[in-house]
């Protein structure tokens, strides 16, 4: 996500901070490549005016010029204004009531914007925060969104309420806020109906639902990959239904960035989710900070961090630490930690969040379909044998290679490869120097 855009900030910043001391030139050739980013990154042409006079304004004072690290205090004004300009500190999280009682969020948007999607994702996300959940199928227009619905939500393991048959969306959602709270389900999704485009007829359906579910969220689901369109009918939404948050879905596969960048501004509500692929656990809350970072190409290790603490628990990274002080991770371990890398998320996203690889590491530069072959090498295995590498003679690489599709030159490879890592761990958990030069390169 961002590549075009990140590079390009990447490489304003780079040549600034070379700089010992920076001159007004400097400044606006800088500030007039970024505006250049900003519109070919289809960003709304008065939020790039307003962003590009701000950082423009701030970056001409004596503090940045006359700076001992001039490089360093004028990415710290483009990062600050970036941060604004998405969001700043304003709370991007859902304000629901107690889970003692019911709260409903209403999520609305065209057709084709991943609404019912976004739904089961947002119950999944839920659910995780100790809520329970239940589904509203309120789109009674479009062929088979209740039986997506449905399919959908037995996946997240929540209940979908529908009344067959019927018509009006505003009885479907009267009647699954009354089941909700006699149930005692605290929270509501509601999946309403879409079109190819706005209309009249749209806006005063989503107007009576509305006014039935008064909604604690009413949430615009916005398709990141529509740019400039999408800000644009959001902020028609708002203005004739109201607004109070966004999810932008799609936001993985947006290269450019457009929406994401102007939405806050335009549209005057904050984006509180993020789409970032097709799982189910691929929603994400958005926190302005951290997409800058990412922008700027400066990583997201907070972000890195979190996704590493779902796959990990203390107690298993102390039982992994204890294995690598002691030598004895195994080839078992070794399949263990590429399933968990699998777990969070594609690689791309992955190493948007190193600090300093965006731009200079790409998916194509991680051989995919060898991460596949080594776990079909390990999983043909025995259990004795990933335990004990080192009796995997010729006849059984022979056997391991014939199990897993591979051929033994695979075998041999994947076995010389783990000798290595065993090797590198050893050197790592006795040389401390080397671990904080680790820790120093991923920024912490």
């Amino acid at each position: 996500m961002f590549e075009s855009i990140t590079s390009k900030f990447s490489g304003v910043m780079r040549t600034l901070s070379g700089k010992g001391k920076i001159t007004e030139k400097n400044v606006r050739d800088a500030v007039e490549e970024i505006k250049e980013a900003l519109l070919d990154a289809d960003v709304n042409l008065r939020v790039v005016r307003r962003f590009v006079n701000a950082t423009l304004d701030e970056a001409l004072g004596e503090k940045v010029l006359n700076s001992v690290n001039p490089g360093q205090q004028f990415t710290k004004i483009v990062y600050d204004r970036m941060v604004s300009l998405l969001g700043g500190e304003e709370s991007t999280a859902l304000h629901l009531k107690g889970k003692d009682t019911t709260s409903v969020i209403l999520l609305m948007g065209l057709q084709g914007s991943g609404k019912t999607t976004a739904a089961h994702k947002l119950a999944h996300l839920m659910r995780k925060d100790g809520r329970s959940v239940m589904l509203v199928a309120a789109d009674l227009v479009r062929p088979a969104a209740i039986t997506q619905l449905q399919v959908l939500g037995e996946k997240a393991g929540v209940p979908v309420f529908t009344i067959p048959g019927e018509k009006d969306p505003v009885k479907v959602v009267e009647a699954a806020i009354s089941k909700a709270r006699h149930d005692l389900i605290n929270t509501v999704i509601i999946d309403t109906s879409g079109r190819m485009h706005l209309d009249q007829a749209l806006m005063d359906e989503i107007s009576r639902v509305a006014a039935a579910a008064r909604p604690d969220e009413t949430l615009f689901v916005a398709d990141a990959m529509t740019g400039q369109s999408a800000v644009d009918i959001a902020k028609e939404f708002e203005e004739k239904v109201g607004i109070s948050g966004v999810i932008l879905t799609k936001f993985d596969s947006d290269t450019r960035g457009g929406a994401a960048l102007s939405l806050r501004a335009v549209v005057g509500k904050p984006i509180k989710f993020i789409g970032t692929g097709e799982k189910m656990e691929d929603l994400e809350a958005f926190h302005p900070e951290r997409i800058a970072s990412r922008i700027l190409g400066m990583g997201d290790v907070v972000s890195l961090v979190e996704k590493a603490q779902e796959q990990y628990d203390a107690a298993e990274a102390e039982k992994l630490q204890r294995k690598m002080e002691k030598n004895t991770f195994d080839l078992q371990d070794y399949l263990d930690q590429l399933e968990k890398v699998d777990n969070m998320g594609s690689i791309d996203k992955l190493i948007d969040m190193i600090p300093g690889a965006s731009g200079k590491i790409s998916e194509d530069d991680i051989d995919l379909e060898e991460m596949k072959r080594e776990k079909a090498i390990i999983k043909s295995m025995t259990r004795f044998e990933r335990e004990n590498y080192r009796i995997i003679g010729p006849s059984r690489r022979k056997r391991i290679a014939s199990g897993s599709g591979t051929s033994v030159a695979e075998v041999n490879r994947l076995l010389k490869k783990f000798e290595k890592t065993k090797l590198m761990m050893k050197k790592v958990m006795t040389n401390k120097k080397m671990q904080s030069g680790i820790l120093k390169m991923l920024g912490m």
